[in-house]
């Protein structure tokens, strides 16, 4: 072949060369002989100076044999050689690809890689958050002392609401050991009306024709063997723990605990020098809200003049307050001299421990809550933060009467001291309380500075 016609390339790198690759393909697969014209058509070529350096590369690694008269043609192919060639590149070709791919990612790690400054920072965040929340030895104590008894935790309800449902939706496991409900169908109830939107509030479950429940005996029966083996064990517990002497002094777990004091009377007349001073006051009053109620209610100048701010002088008032009176009462809690820092809201859930869709209270929308504003005056002392959220989930019962765990939390805010409950009825007296309400009956007193103020001031008699 003339030197001046073909450029001898021996060293080029044909894996490299996609022209090369493209024909390497086309004689792989053709029969032999091929002429220059048919292979500049089948590689799509038309540089034919191209096309003869390539085959001209391709004869000097003896891949093929060429002949040049009178034009280049191929008269054979070494096909093994070119078949391990083609596959040498197609590796070549995977590993230049997924090369390519790792830089990408390579670079994005790079790029999302938090530098040593943000790295040191995020672990110095890291280490405060968990000194922040690392309980102290004290707080540890506290939570301890004021945990429920296990005997006097709730029980939870079944979703399915009664057992028979609760055995078709639990197909594989049968009935769980959860509370559950049994319908009331009495000959004047309509089941297909559905449930009754107040449930075990209804005002004429004698005559509804919606279905009612009520509580299964056999879950009730169930759950008070339970309760009485876990008292059982419990007190064994107790006693076994007495023979062992323990040296730990627990400030709280001399809390003195007195029990119920009410007085019967009208809040407006009560002498307020006879009751002394509280810690903690809690008032659910009359408010007027327009709307006909089972019991009288209070002006909102009466409640102005009701005299709260005499019986405290350092502690916390929780006050119920209803939609219309949410504003009155943050202004009586400034006429009170109270600053207040927190709510506490009731979320109402009915005898199914479902939420509240059909309250009875409400102008424009059902109320399915309540708010209870949380007032501090002076400088309290000796209670424990943070042991309580601002959120009761709790089933509605009587009209007013709130939920229980109200107690609890205040009894854990301050516990073992003396606390006044305004408005109560005979459902709210608890131990170390003082509840006055003119529903109540008569008058009970246990702490002594308190009975003889009273019986000095008022002797027998009843203060209206």
């Amino acid at each position: 072949i003339p030197d001046d016609t073909m450029i001898p390339l021996p060293n080029v790198n044909l894996l490299d060369d996609d022209g090369s690759q493209k024909l390497l393909t086309v004689l792989e697969a053709e029969t032999v002989p091929m002429s220059i014209d048919f292979l500049k058509e089948k590689c799509c070529c038309d540089n034919e100076t191209v096309l003869q350096n390539s085959l001209q590369k391709l004869s000097y690694q003896s891949l093929i044999t060429l002949k040049t008269s009178p034009k280049i043609n191929v008269v054979s192919i070494e096909t093994k050689k070119i078949n391990s060639l083609l596959g040498r590149f197609d590796k070549k070709r995977k590993r230049r690809k997924l090369n390519t791919a790792l830089t990408a990612e390579s670079a994005e790690f790079l790029l999302n890689k938090p530098s040593a400054i943000q790295s040191e920072s995020k672990k110095l965040g890291e280490e405060i958050q968990a000194l922040l929340n690392h309980k102290s030895a004290r707080e540890k104590t506290i939570i301890e002392n004021l945990k429920s008894n296990k005997t006097a935790q709730v029980r939870e309800f079944c979703e399915w609401v009664t057992r028979q449902e609760c055995k078709r939706g639990n197909v594989k496991f049968g009935s769980c050991k959860k509370l559950h409900f049994r319908k009331l169908i009495h000959s004047h109830t309509d089941t297909s009306l559905g449930d009754c939107s107040f449930l075990n509030t209804c005002f004429h479950m004698d005559t509804c024709k919606y279905v009612h429940y009520a509580i299964d005996e056999d879950d009730q029966r169930v759950h008070m063997r339970r309760q009485h083996r876990e008292a059982m064990n419990t007190r064994a517990k107790n006693s076994a723990a007495m023979l062992v002497s323990d040296s730990k002094s627990l400030s709280m777990a001399a809390t003195t605990i007195t029990p119920p004091q009410w007085i019967q009377c009208d809040i407006r007349k009560l002498d307020k020098d006879v009751i002394g001073k509280f810690t903690v006051i809690m008032a659910d009053p009359p408010w007027d809200i327009h709307m006909e109620l089972p019991y009288g209610t209070m002006t909102d100048d009466e409640m102005r003049n009701l005299g709260v701010e005499k019986v405290q002088d350092d502690g916390f008032i929780f006050l119920w307050v209803t939609g219309r009176a949410v504003e009155l009462g943050r202004e009586l809690l400034a006429i009170w001299g109270y600053d207040r820092v927190d709510d506490i809201i009731w979320v109402k859930t009915n005898q199914l421990q479902r939420l509240i869709r059909t309250g009875r209270t409400g102008h424009w929308i059902n109320h399915g809550k309540e708010h209870c504003l949380v007032g501090v005056k002076g400088n309290p002392k000796n209670f424990n933060r943070g042991l309580d959220c601002d959120l009761i989930v709790s089933e509605v019962r009587d009209t007013s009467h709130k939920p229980d765990e109200i107690y609890g939390m205040i009894e854990r805010l301050s516990p073992g001291t003396r606390k006044l409950e305004l408005f109560g009825r005979e459902h709210n007296t608890q131990n170390n309380w003082l509840t006055l309400g003119n529903q109540l009956d008569g008058v009970h007193l246990e702490w002594e500075d308190v009975k003889q103020k009273y019986f000095a001031r008022y002797g027998m008699s009843l203060p209206f």
